[in-house]
């Protein structure tokens, strides 16, 4: 992935591409491989770097929804389970099991819960991982150790899958660039151009770097630009209506005393409706997530104080040691894109189910749904570019497609003593990843912003200096990004101040 060389094809190419792709997250990049994986032409353009809205700000699980089987939603969870196995074989290297454990308080509970979870293995079918079991007080308590006994009778265990969101989201890019796929991030779609007859036949776009403009002609054009995507429909269509709301989701990240074993908790019920998890990830614990109405998407959401009491409430009604709020390491948020659906009054009873919109136009928006399913969501979208642009009809493949790992890296030196990142791990972000700033690689290309933000802010300058002298830049560069990337880490401490006791 090399975004000057990339930049180069682009402009050396006169043919229109087959299928032109806006956004790089998680669904824009499934489809990506998908259409280069049929053998199409395909570009992909991203205006900010991959992964900087929601696909980097999930609960880090590949999952059926067990809150969507408690409403009824059965095809949903059917789909994602199906999803869910297909991805943890597909892409090993970064995403595997992880048992989970519903804690119960009551004979009538285990019972509840325990014949729930048989029907989430059985809708699993040959896909299936695991099977759920019912744990006596006993057995609960000593896989986690932090829970309080307090009226505990016992639990149900199940089993789902976990991943790192971005790190399988830059080896998917990368895979898709293998089968021909061409990748740009930086690049913000400006307008959509038509022909004579109104349909869709390409884009315009701005390279943020140099401010240089260029247009690319296209067959067909993707929307997978998530919580962004009325934007570019309204490009096609101006008097288009949105046809998604928007949820935020907020999680806390703690030190991994408060989970210290490899199992995860699932709390069913809160009072906004959803569930919440507390999971083991990246030698900390993530807990999460909120369900809040907002009523635009922003590249940069902020948690809101309410959100951050209600997490810290609901977990500790469940938690011996309660974790505080001078405990949290890193506070982050994300957007969902929500399909409208009738009079339905909160986000939380809104459908995960994906939706495909053609507008008169020819534009193609792929929206809603949520990572497990990512590689269906992107089969749909490139079905229905290539039907569309009268491309000759090639069959899905990526069920059985691997997702390429990265390199193995040298081992050298740790760049921080909490975190395994090496000199090595950022000279590949540069290189081989299209990190173009100091954020890029520790938000997205390593996760330590996302784990411990202070870490992260103490780790800017030293990386700043190390991709000075990959990119060329100068010490004024240096400066600017580390001021940036503190700015932007405020956002990830709890009341924009440091989270560590003095």
């Amino acid at each position: 992935m090399d975004r000057d060389k990339n930049l180069q094809r682009v402009s050396e190419r006169s043919e229109p591409w087959d299928i032109v792709v806006i956004g790089g997250g998680a669904t824009g990049a499934g489809c990506a491989l998908d259409a280069a994986s049929r053998g199409y032409s395909v570009l992909l353009l991203e205006q900010h770097d991959f992964g900087k809205g929601t696909s980097s700000r999930s609960t880090k699980l590949i999952h059926g929804g067990v809150r969507y089987l408690r409403q009824g939603d059965i095809p949903l969870v059917r789909e994602a389970l199906r999803e869910r196995g297909i991805l943890l074989n597909n892409a090993p290297h970064v995403a595997h099991t992880l048992d989970f454990i519903i804690p119960c308080y009551s004979i009538w509970e285990k019972f509840y819960y325990g014949v729930g979870m048989k029907i989430y293995d059985m809708l699993a079918g040959s896909r299936g991982i695991g099977r759920s079991k019912i744990l006596n007080r006993g057995e609960v308590l000593e896989r986690l150790r932090n829970l309080d006994p307090n009226g505990l009778t016992g639990g149900v265990v199940y089993q789902d899958g976990q991943f790192d969101d971005t790190r399988l989201l830059i080896d998917i890019l990368r895979t898709a660039e293998t089968k021909g796929a061409v990748v740009l991030n930086y690049s913000h779609v400006t307008s959509l151009t038509k022909d004579e007859t109104g349909k869709i036949n390409g884009i315009e776009f701005q390279d943020a770097e140099n401010g240089h403009r260029r247009s690319v002609s296209a067959k067909a054009v993707i929307n997978a630009t998530g919580a962004f995507c009325p934007g570019v429909q309204k490009m096609s269509d101006a008097n288009l209506a949105s046809a998604i709301t928007y949820s935020q989701g907020v999680h806390l990240v703690f030190d991994r005393k408060f989970l210290p074993r490899e199992t995860a908790l699932m709390i069913p019920k809160t009072s906004d409706g959803r569930v919440l998890f507390g999971i083991p990830w990246n030698e900390h614990v993530l807990v999460g997530t909120t369900d809040t109405p907002v009523k635009t998407a922003e590249l940069e959401p902020h948690a809101l104080e309410a959100e951050i009491d209600f997490i810290l409430e609901t977990a500790s009604g469940y938690l011996a040691a309660k974790p505080t709020r001078d405990e949290i390491l890193s506070v982050f948020a994300g957007i969902r894109p929500l399909v409208k659906a009738g009079v339905a009054t909160k986000t939380s009873s809104l459908s995960r189910g994906h939706h495909v919109f053609i507008d008169g136009f020819g534009l193609i928006t792929i929206t809603g749904g949520k990572w497990t399913i990512y590689r269906r969501m992107a089969e749909d979208a490139v079905n229905k570019a290539a039907e569309i642009a009268g491309l000759k009809q090639r069959d899905c493949i990526t069920s059985d497609l691997p997702i390429e790992p990265p390199a193995t890296l040298d081992e050298d030196e740790r760049l921080h003593p909490d975190f395994p990142y090496t000199r090595s791990d950022i000279v590949r972000a540069i290189r081989d990843e299209m990190a173009r700033t100091v954020e890029d690689v520790l938000a997205r290309r390593t996760r330590v912003l996302f784990v411990d933000a202070e870490a992260a802010t103490e780790l800017a300058p030293k990386v700043g200096e190390l991709m000075a002298k990959e990119l060329g830049k100068d010490n004024v560069w240096v400066v600017d990004q580390v001021e940036s990337f503190r700015s932007i880490a405020e956002n990830y401490m709890v009341a924009g101040e440091s989270t560590r006791p003095s």
